[in-house]
């Protein structure tokens, strides 16, 4: 879909991207921000063409931060497992859902550890990279490299989605954010 290859990693009987997604259709800064209006950023990226943002070390390493709507391709929220929802995954893929992302961190011995195991330097292959955020004030979190934050297909009200975030400890944590956030995604096996 995107021109991308993904490295793939087997959690389980899951199957999840080892990378985060990279699909870029269009691009805006991160003073540009909705929460029913599907946009895509690049961390550090103020500007709209394409080409110069894929150019960029932070799209090479951390990928694309979607707000949800985006992330969700304005396709209605599920908590099913597995989801259902497509999203911006390719074919073949979808956005996990929350109880997808519980599994996942269940397996591997519940939020409080499955952090440690699921980052760069863990045990599972799943190199989840500290890409930050896009905040909802209109600047990019200041916490890239120690902070990684990723959608779920989870709404948890009429403003927010369900996330995941991995810090600098050995969690996962599971938070409510404004669909306006920019986040990364990381796609699972249909």
């Amino acid at each position: 879909r995107d021109g991308n290859v993904y490295q793939t990693v087997t959690i389980d009987n899951q199957v999840w991207m080892a990378e985060n997604l990279a699909y870029l259709p269009s691009v805006v800064g991160p003073a540009t921000g909705s929460a029913t209006t599907p946009y895509y950023y690049v961390y550090g990226y103020d500007g709209t063409e394409v080409a110069t943002a894929k150019a960029t070390a932070n799209y090479t390493t951390y990928g694309v931060l979607y707000n949800w709507t985006a992330a969700m391709a304005s396709l209605a929220s599920s908590n099913a497992n597995p989801s259902g929802v497509q999203g911006v995954c390719p074919s073949g893929w979808h956005l996990p859902s929350d109880a997808e992302w519980t599994e996942l961190t269940d397996y591997l011995g519940g939020e409080s550890v499955a952090g440690g195991k699921l980052k760069e330097t863990g045990t599972t292959g799943f190199t989840a990279l500290p890409g930050s955020s896009r905040a909802r004030s209109g600047v990019f979190g200041d916490d890239i490299g120690s902070y990684g934050y990723w959608w779920s297909a989870t709404e948890g009200n009429a403003l927010t989605a369900l996330s995941r975030y991995i810090g600098n400890s050995s969690d996962v944590s599971s938070f409510n954010y404004s669909k306006d956030y920019g986040y990364s995604v990381r796609c699972i096996k249909d």
